[in-house]
């Protein structure tokens, strides 16, 4: 249809080739841009002045669950984190390349695997220097096979060598893994493989360093007190369930490019509540990634606020997904028949309203592939609706698990009106289509995550943000045991396609090996039901600026300012 259209080339439009970070576990919509306005004096664009209080206002619709980088693995954590931490690299959300960070150069070896950090002379927010120790310090807590709380992603160090060897306890030496400080300022990593994206990959939080102040004290991340950061921010105010405050960190080596004081976040988990609150000027953005606008009111406020309301198309991907560990899905064929039993456009005309894209697929548009953009050469066209056919799959997969009716079971979400709204029209399309009843449970954002990671659910929201770009972010994650695959799928055929696109640099194998490996887990297996690929919907006042959103949907708040109003 003409909408599909329209927003498959404002998909292409966005298409960013190169590795660009985001956060994951979800998000949604757009931000402004600094544009290439030249910069006065005053850090403003050239003859803007900027507002005496730079205190940027903003919500977070749900608390993040720890600061702690090595356990991270939302996009609520990723805005806040990369408001007080560095790693080596950085992401120009503009250009969608790695630019300095705490590394202020760096060489690669002719065969793409020895990388040499060369460190700046960065501080920690206490004055101490940062070092390669403290990268040393911080990817093998990611790695420790003995952690009391294991990383979950600690499988996206793989990339170095050993790493994977080290966490799954088949080494004991930490010193064989492929990183080595060789002085204070001289990183040293090794790579298994070349990894094209690798750049890219350091300046995601599960690759920042942490203080040695960390080492012995468990409890480090869960006061302002004790966390020492690196970033241009500091985390200065901390009530829990009601509000962060970070201020500008005058140690941070780049702290002349910051021009905000401070960042007030509010966490406020109603839609309604946020609206209000940007309408009535006390917040200067509204929306996603890290917020939500009412499904409802996107049609009021994109005309009322014409000037301040942005729609991007985003590398996000929202759906539900099966414990394939209890029965009855542990049954295929189950599985299929509620996925082909939804109106997805229907539910995004009706429901959503924010222009998603229906999604038959886990790859969204937006990321690159072998020549241009994956979904491009390799449709998602894994399965269709067709409720004639999910009846038929249903009455099979109850056959062969000894059942003639499915029991009713629990569709689980977290808090939010969007999500609330969405499993409702899901479930209403569940009982006309298949006769089924579901009972729907909302829990606190924390506890919905960690009843994911434990399989402690039936059915379960979910949504996955790029956090490069490549087809790799999206399906190394359903690998065996893999630290976010929270369906509890363990399939070694799968498990060899994942790791042999990772053996490769071959551009074309690669592609080859990711669409093999999307097809098994949506059209061979169906361990997830995709519903759609996001858009971002935000709101943002006309006197801020410097706010920048990448391909994926993440949110860099570091460069932002406000000008007089």
């Amino acid at each position: 249809m003409k909408k599909s259209k329209s927003l498959l080339l404002l998909f292409a439009l966005v298409l960013v080739i190169g590795t660009v970070l985001a956060g994951c576990g979800g998000g949604n919509n757009a931000a402004t841009n600094t544009g290439n306005t030249p910069a006065a004096s005053d850090g403003s664009a050239s003859g803007e002045k900027l507002a005496a209080d730079q205190t940027l206002k903003i919500n977070l619709s749900s608390e993040p669950p720890t600061f702690d980088p090595a356990l991270a693995q939302d996009s609520q954590a990723n805005t806040v984190l990369k408001t007080m931490y560095e790693g080596l690299t950085r992401m120009n959300d503009e250009t969608g390349q790695a630019e300095p960070g705490i590394a202020e150069k760096w060489d690669v070896s002719a065969d793409g695997l020895v990388y040499t950090f060369h460190l700046r002379d960065a501080k920690w927010s206490n004055g101490d220097p940062v070092t390669s120790a403290d990268f040393v310090r911080a990817w093998k807590r990611v790695l420790d096979p003995a952690a009391a709380e294991p990383a979950p992603y600690s499988y996206q160090l793989y990339y170095l060598k050993n790493a994977q060897e080290y966490n799954e306890k088949k080494i004991t030496d930490f010193n064989q893994v492929g990183v080595k400080a060789v002085d204070d300022k001289t990183l040293e990593v090794t790579l298994k493989a070349p990894t094209p994206y690798f750049l890219g990959l350091l300046s995601f939080y599960t690759y920042y360093p942490v203080h040695k102040s960390v080492e012995g004290n468990a409890k480090w991340a869960t006061s302002k007190d004790t966390m020492i950061v690196d970033g241009p921010f500091t985390l200065t105010e901390w009530t829990t369930g009601q509000s962060l405050q970070v201020s500008k960190n005058d140690n941070y080596w780049d702290k002349d490019s910051i021009k905000l004081s401070k960042i007030d976040f509010s966490l406020v988990n109603s839609s309604a509540t946020e609206l209000q609150a940007y309408e009535s000027g006390q917040l200067d953005y509204s929306g996603a990634p890290n917020g939500e606008i009412p499904t409802e009111q996107l049609p009021i406020v994109q005309q009322k606020y014409p000037d301040e309301f942005q729609r991007k198309g985003i590398a996000s991907v929202y759906y539900y997904e099966f414990n394939v560990t209890e029965k009855p899905f542990s049954n295929v064929k189950i599985r299929k028949a509620l996925a082909m039993a939804i109106d997805r456009q229907t539910l995004i005309d009706k429901v959503t309203l924010g222009g998603q894209l229906p999604a038959f697929g886990y790859v969204p548009p937006g990321v690159a592939g072998a020549n241009g953009e994956y979904r491009t050469a390799i449709k998602d066209n894994y399965f269709t609706e067709d409720v004639a056919q999910a009846k038929t799959l249903l009455a099979e997969g109850l056959q062969e698990e000894g059942l003639t009716k499915l029991p009713t079971f629990t569709l689980s979400y977290n808090t939010s009106e969007g999500h609330k709204k969405i499993a409702l029209a899901v479930a209403d399309m569940w009982k006309k289509a298949l006769g089924i009843d579901v009972k729907l449970e909302n829990q606190e954002w924390a506890v919905f995550i960690e009843n994911r990671q434990h399989q402690n659910f039936q059915v379960a929201r979910a949504g996955w943000t790029a956090d490069y770009n490549d087809p790799m972010t999206f399906l190394d994650m359903w690998v065996t045991k893999g630290g976010n695959n929270d369906t509890g799928y363990a399939n070694p055929a799968y498990d060899k396609l994942i790791a042999e696109a990772k053996a490769t640099g071959d551009a074309a194998v690669r592609q080859e090996k990711f669409a093999a490996a999307e097809k098994m887990i949506i059209q061979d297996d169906m361990i997830l039901m995709p519903i759609y690929y996001y858009t971002n919907n935000s709101l943002t006042k006309p006197y801020l600026k410097g706010v920048t959103l990448d391909f994926s949907g993440a949110i860099d708040l570091t460069r932002a300012y406000l000008l007089e109003h």
